[in-house]
């Protein structure tokens, strides 16, 4: 299903509008939809699409050629011995092309795992047979290390060549009613908590009834689709998979200052440092500051979260019961789960909270605040006045004690500013004492 996405397909369309050569490079990571993006591109372009492989690179070549030589209908190309990829795109080159021709190497960081040189050949290949050439040509790839060190680093040769890049992110949660156009705001909620807005994940919940059925079946079941996934993510990302395990598990487990993380592994701080910041290169775990801080990058009360829910569903559920999960007692983890599922949720409905004020206020920046012994969910600060929130995912009612509660917390707020609106974020509603405070500066939210 192909759904969001409108700023990408804007780019990847405006370059092919160029009337100069083409060089886009696009990666994310696994089943975030970057093959789907490329179908819905290409499907009224001429086009030539390769998926590389880990083979022999003879293979893989002769395989590539292949699917050239069909496009042009060339069967001298077809029965041509080539050594390497350069004498493939010169024999390209040299053809004569009308309409803009988009030539796709998905999971391009495999050529270079077979042959080191690739990179240095893909150099000359912009450079001297490409650069004035009628091409959009798309490098794209789901390694994102590997993607990054070949194509955008400094040291790569290609460094400096691509006239765009696009780093594929998780659809946006206002999409997910695309994919579930039946299931209330609540279900919708409940499913990117634990998906995320991974579309392949998406899909296979579409028809699917009950949640937790389907966490059971393609998650906690040891033979289910999802049951290793980041497992699988992280082995291809990293070096030392069971640090960087042991590091996103005592996240999720509620440890976020850096000092207690390195404790639950028994180690010093200077020893997960280079960890914590591959993690957050990978896009699975964030820093947050409290909002008000006026340097966030030398802020010292920094906490660490993960930022992909699927991981952090993963790293709760899967891992520290998978010796439940092996022998078939499934239902132990599923009734933690359900006892728990709320207090889960609460941290993404915050986050929901705050694009909602994000998306409805003129605010410079929103985000959580925090001191020593006080937490806000959402402060809002716009140029003359702040806005805060309080949070509720819990099946009962808010009632007017919440309110109170948010008006206290904030007079601690580290800001001259003045408060202009308190919200209530609540699951399941409000007490009809709190209804009647509903107004311009009281403003309470059902679900958002």
């Amino acid at each position: 299903m192909f759904a969001d996405r409108v700023k990408e397909l804007k780019l990847l369309n405006d370059e092919y509008s160029s009337s100069n050569f083409s060089f886009t490079v696009l990666y994310g990571r696994r089943r975030v939809g970057k093959t789907t993006l490329l179908k819905e591109f290409i499907k009224d372009k001429p086009s030539i699409y390769f998926l590389a492989t880990l083979e022999n690179f003879n293979v893989v070549l002769n395989r590539f050629k292949d699917i050239v030589a069909e496009f042009l209908q060339d069967s001298l190309l077809k029965s041509l011995g080539l050594t390497d990829i350069k004498q493939l795109f010169k024999y390209l080159s040299n053809k004569k092309i009308g309409k803009k021709l988009i030539i796709i190497i998905d999971e391009f960081q495999y050529l270079s795992k077979i042959d080191s040189s690739i990179p240095s050949q893909f150099q000359y290949i912009v450079d001297e047979l490409l650069k004035d050439k009628n091409i959009h040509l798309i490098l794209c790839g789901s390694i994102i290390s590997m993607m990054y060190e070949q194509t955008l680093s400094y040291g790569s040769p290609l460094y400096g060549r691509r006239t765009s890049d696009i780093k594929l992110e998780a659809i946006e949660f206002d999409y997910l009613k695309e994919f579930f156009n039946n299931k209330s705001k609540e279900e919708l909620i409940e499913l990117y908590s634990v998906l995320y807005g991974v579309p392949k994940y998406l899909e296979m919940f579409i028809y699917s009834g009950d949640i937790f059925n389907s966490i059971e079946t393609n998650i906690l079941n040891p033979n289910g689709y999802l049951y290793n996934e980041p497992q699988f993510i992280l082995q291809n990302e990293v070096n030392e998979p069971i640090t960087y395990f042991s590091i996103l598990e005592a996240i999720a487990n509620g440890e976020h200052k850096i000092g207690n993380i390195a404790g639950k592994l028994n180690k010093n701080v200077q020893n997960i440092t280079s960890f914590i910041s591959k993690l957050i290169e990978l896009d699975i775990i964030y820093k947050d500051v409290p909002i008000t801080e006026s340097n966030p990058l030398k802020s010292k009360k920094g906490l660490y979260f993960i930022k992909d829910n699927f991981f952090r569903f993963w790293f709760s559920y899967v891992l520290p019961y998978k010796s439940q999960l092996e022998i078939g007692n499934t239902n132990y983890v599923l009734s933690i789960l359900k006892e728990n599922f709320n207090s889960f949720i609460s941290p993404i409905y915050e986050k929901l909270a705050l694009r909602y004020m994000m998306n409805n206020y003129s605010l410079i920046k929103c985000g959580r605040w925090w001191d020593k012994d006080t937490e806000i969910d959402v402060v809002g600060i716009a140029q003359d006045y702040l806005i805060v929130a309080e949070c509720k995912y819990s099946n009962k009612k808010v009632g007017i004690d919440v309110l109170k509660e948010l008006q206290e917390k904030s007079k601690k707020i580290d800001s001259n500013l003045p408060i202009k609106h308190f919200f209530i974020f609540s699951k399941s509603g409000f007490t009809d004492e709190l209804k009647k405070l509903n107004g311009d500066e009281i403003i309470l939210v059902e679900l958002v």
